[in-house]
């Protein structure tokens, strides 16, 4: 897998688990003796590698328990790998107790005991403390898997890889989904019918001041339905109606009023007497000469003096 796709994968699976186990920073990372030394091996920056793993730039806490301590100085013998291990853990990590103390247990518990029983102390299958387990034995590691919200690292060839989310993880983070929406969903369920019951109320004091006043019971009085029948079309967009006329022999008391008769004007009678009115002529008025104004003065009735105009 690229190291683009395996970063970016990891940083999705530790949002899962902060939002859904309540990780939070910094990172308890807790290591077993073989992670330790085959870090150590591979001279690999262990701290380093964890904090790009899990995207918390520091913000890890390596911790190992008393027993791997113990395993990695009962190894001393068997090279400077492991010295340089021990000098690692001694200096850089803390140490988590696990309550397995040497006058009780002479021999040291294996990795499998000890940090199983410090991950999941009552066997209820949850992980309390919210510990990222690096560990490189597989059969702790196929334990671990059952405790359900436990983070699991381990090295292979000198590359570090966070492990995907397991089986009972997953159903468990599907469970507290699923618990959670229902949850929301009685909340708004629960909010909608107290609005209600509040609009019920409301209504109820409305109806007994309305009795109160007009003398009758208002309690009785419940809030209608508003009647959604059938739609009219808008009435803007429907053509008017034209009015009828009198003579169209309309029955009398209808709707419509019969239009006022216009005011007759007086209509000049022609010269055959056939009762049709004759069109008004206009006639075009001229200007009146000299010799015009002369020649009707001397047309003019005796005994009226007519003045000519001086030349």
């Amino acid at each position: 897998m690229p190291r683009a796709k395996r970063s970016k994968d990891n940083r999705k699976l530790m949002d899962k688990f902060s939002m859904n186990f309540g990780f939070r920073k910094p990172y308890q990372v807790l290591m077993d003796a073989d992670f330790v030394l085959e870090g150590t091996r591979c001279k690999m920056e262990i701290v380093k590698r964890l904090e790009d793993n899990l995207h918390a730039r520091g913000d890890v806490k390596p911790m190992i328990t008393q027993c791997s301590m113990r395993h990695l100085y009962a190894r001393k013998s068997e090279g400077p790998a492991v010295d340089a291990a021990i000098e690692e853990a001694k200096n850089n990590y803390e140490r988590r107790r696990c309550g397995h103390h040497p006058d009780q247990y002479p021999e040291p518990l294996t990795a499998f005991e000890c940090i199983r029983s410090v991950v999941d102390p009552k066997d209820s299958g949850v992980n309390k403390h919210r510990y990222v387990c690096a560990v490189n034995d597989d059969e702790l590691r196929a334990s671990l898997r059952g405790v359900a919200g436990v983070p699991l690292l381990y090295i292979r060839r000198s590359v570090m890889t966070l492990e995907p989310m397991a089986e009972v993880s997953t159903k468990a983070r599907s469970k507290e989904e699923r618990s959670k929406f229902r949850a929301e969903i009685k909340k708004v369920v629960g909010d909608k019918r107290k609005r209600e019951d509040e609009e019920g109320d409301d209504s109820e004091e409305e109806g007994e001041k309305g009795g109160k006043a007009g003398g009758g019971d208002g309690g009785e009085a419940k809030k209608r339905k508003k009647a959604y029948g059938q739609k009219q079309p808008n009435p803007l967009s429907i053509k008017k109606k034209k009015p009828e006329q009198s003579g169209s022999g309309k029955a009398p008391g209808s709707a419509t009023k019969p239009r006022p008769p216009a005011a007759a004007t007086p209509q000049p009678q022609a010269e055959g007497g056939d009762g049709e009115a004759a069109k008004k002529k206009r006639k075009r008025k001229t200007k009146k000469t000299g010799a015009s104004s002369a020649a009707e003065g001397s047309a003019a009735p005796e005994g009226k003096v007519v003045v000519e105009a001086a030349a």
